[in-house]
């Protein structure tokens, strides 16, 4: 396994780490992408392991709470091997969602959760999940540094925020990485939040690097799809933007037919194409899928590939329902 540099106050990663938020589903939203089978998910943490991916990245609100629990099992005598990332900054009532939460008191409440959940002393890198416009993104970021004084954390991070606000936070506390939807699929980050992550040497974690999983052509229509899961909603799964998008696809296809690749695979490698300063985190909770995303590390694309896949025609229809637009910052 190739290993990548976050930032520059030291973290180094796996290339590619593994998301488990579909282990356990989010907070009122059930299972997200299907049933969960804990065993499962269990030996695909193990099997990261074995194949030197270190990073593992999960949430507060995913489960709620039980996501965390879930890889602290996983994680149990592995400690040593592992870089754990997690993130806080929801409110949480009666076991779903219920707005954001940057308080400084929300701060201090969320890290000791989480390292009781995850069965750790420390966390390696601790991401405020969404920006709370209510509260100063200093107060936020400053209560988060009071963590890193004590101990319980190693590094810092933000999630879906703009270039400013990044700016802003860099200068109360060095931020390691900014975790945002980046792939084929979402390139909205491409500009100034891309260039003020690389002025300021913060590295790039992309989440949901194969759309929600549509970049592997294998997503049936969403009316197909179990009744628990999001992506029956999702406006680019939906109407006519399916058949739409499914043009990315096959395009994306037709580069990984030249490697006997999936279009998953190639998904991944541009990604890996577009920095060293960058580490996708695809999600999955089987050992089949992790395999075949950890082989993307290898898979080597040609400028010619690269732009071909640059100049593909944008994704038709919004990332997220209006109420999961409001809280990205751009």
């Amino acid at each position: 396994m190739h290993l990548r540099k976050l930032g520059t106050q030291g973290l180094e990663v796996s290339a590619i780490g593994l998301g488990t938020m579909g282990m356990a589903g989010v907070a009122g939203m059930g299972d997200m992408y299907g049933p969960t089978d804990d065993a499962e998910s269990i030996a695909t943490i193990h099997r990261a392991l074995d194949l030197g991916v270190n990073f593992f990245d999960t949430a507060e609100i995913y489960g709620p709470y039980a996501n965390e629990q879930l890889l602290g099992r996983g994680l149990a005598g592995h400690r040593d091997r592992a870089i754990v990332a997690t993130k806080f900054g929801f409110r949480i009532e009666y076991g779903k969602m219920a707005g954001v939460d940057g308080r400084p008191e929300n701060v201090r409440r969320a890290i000791d959760g989480s390292l009781e959940r995850l069965g750790v002393e420390y966390i390696d890198l601790w991401y405020q999940h969404r920006r709370d416009r209510d509260v100063p993104i200093e107060e936020t970021v400053g209560a988060m540094a009071e963590q890193v004084r004590a101990g319980k954390v190693r590094f810092l991070g933000l999630s879906e925020v703009g270039a400013a606000t990044l700016a802003r936070a860099h200068a109360v506390h060095p931020i390691t990485a900014l975790q945002s939807e980046y792939s084929l699929w979402e390139r909205g980050i491409e500009g100034d939040v891309l260039a003020t992550c690389r002025a300021l040497g913060i590295g790039i974690v992309p989440y949901s690097p194969l759309g929600r999983r549509f970049l592997t052509g294998k997503v049936p229509k969403p009316e197909t799809l179990g009744a628990g899961d999001y992506r029956r909603l999702d406006p680019r799964f939906t109407g006519d933007n399916y058949d739409r998008n499914m043009a990315i696809v096959r395009a994306v296809a037709r580069v990984a037919a030249q490697y006997g690749a999936t279009p998953a695979q190639v998904a991944l490698a541009w990604l890996l194409h577009q920095g060293d300063d960058v580490v996708p985190i695809p999600g999955t909770k089987r050992r089949t899928w992790l395999e075949a995303n950890v082989a993307a590390v290898d898979l080597a694309l040609t400028p010619a590939d690269l732009a071909t896949l640059a100049a593909l025609q944008p994704t038709a229809g919004e990332r997220y329902t209006a109420r999961g637009m409001a809280s990205i910052e751009r």
